[in-house]
């Protein structure tokens, strides 16, 4: 868990022996959490110059050092809800990440908070993720815009929004596929959503696009954001199974590398267990300032 990936490193913080083999362990262990090569390079730099200085080097000293150098990679956002007008999510995502299931979460909070949901079936290369998806419809009460497996993609998310604005409802959230055949008809169908979101006259402010991610998965968060902003440029990550997170450094890559912030955690099974992403909360558990 990313908390005893902060415990390690309080207790690496904690040795005061700063010899030569203590800035390689340091480094290495940095590189081991996927903060990459460079990141690890430098913070395991910074900690030298400090330990070997005159300034205070407490462990605290150590680990708020390190919690300022990853704070300028990680960014936090949380998108609001012009009154009166509609907004819409996209939610992108590979297969299995819990994409369906942050999109009911998703739909759960911001229903409570008085706003009227749609739930668009755009996934439609999988008729188990169209059936999931009017499951947690019908559970959450609220509405959705399908069509059979197969259909075209774009022509629910036409459906969708146009079924909203004619209702007056403010927001829909709109599944998509995860998987094709290849790379390149992935990105294609993607940007072709895209295209038909702003084809319907959806403001820019009020058209975000998220990338559901396994907190769990490391490198591969990586590469997977890097694919999906290619085909939209994302506004957001949600990461899933954040109670179980083993490495927090990926994140922090990804913000560095792509400058994509994050928005939502979720943190359970229950509609409720998703929250706004708290980067305090976060950089103090995965330096060791957390209690």
């Amino acid at each position: 868990m990313l908390k005893g990936f902060g415990t390690r490193l309080k207790a690496l913080f904690g040795i005061n022996t700063f010899d030569e083999s203590y800035f390689e362990n340091l480094e290495d262990f940095l590189i081991e959490g996927d903060l990459g090569a460079k990141l690890a390079f430098d913070i395991s730099g910074e900690v030298r110059k400090r330990a070997k200085s005159e300034k205070s080097k407490t462990t605290e000293d150590l680990q708020l050092l390190v919690k300022n150098m990853l704070s300028e990679k990680v960014e936090a956002f949380e998108p609001t809800l012009e009154s009166g007008e509609l907004t819409v999510f996209l939610i992108l995502g590979v297969n299995g990440v819990g994409k369906t299931t942050t999109i009911a979460k998703l739909a759960n909070r911001y229903k409570k908070q008085g706003q009227q949901v749609l739930l668009a079936a755009a996934d439609t290369f999988r008729a188990a993720a169209i059936d999931q998806l009017e499951i947690h419809a019908n559970r959450i009460g609220c509405r959705i815009v399908r069509q059979n497996s197969g259909s075209d993609p774009g022509s629910v998310v036409y459906d969708a929004i146009t079924s909203a604005q004619a209702k007056g409802e403010d927001l829909v959230l709109v599944d998509t596929a995860g998987r094709m055949h290849n790379k390149e008809n992935l990105l294609r169908e993607l940007s072709k959503i895209d295209k038909v979101v702003k084809g319907r006259g959806v403001k820019d402010e009020n058209y975000k696009k998220f990338l559901v991610i396994d907190s769990t998965t490391g490198q591969n968060g990586i590469s997977q954001a890097d694919l999906f902003n290619q085909a939209v440029k994302l506004d957001g990550l949600i990461l899933t199974k954040y109670d179980s997170l083993a490495k927090g450094g990926a994140l922090v890559q990804i913000g560095e590398k792509l400058h994509i912030p994050v928005a939502f955690v979720g943190t359970g099974e229950k509609y409720d267990d998703v929250q706004p992403f708290n980067k305090d909360e976060f950089l103090d558990t995965l330096v060791g300032l957390a209690n």
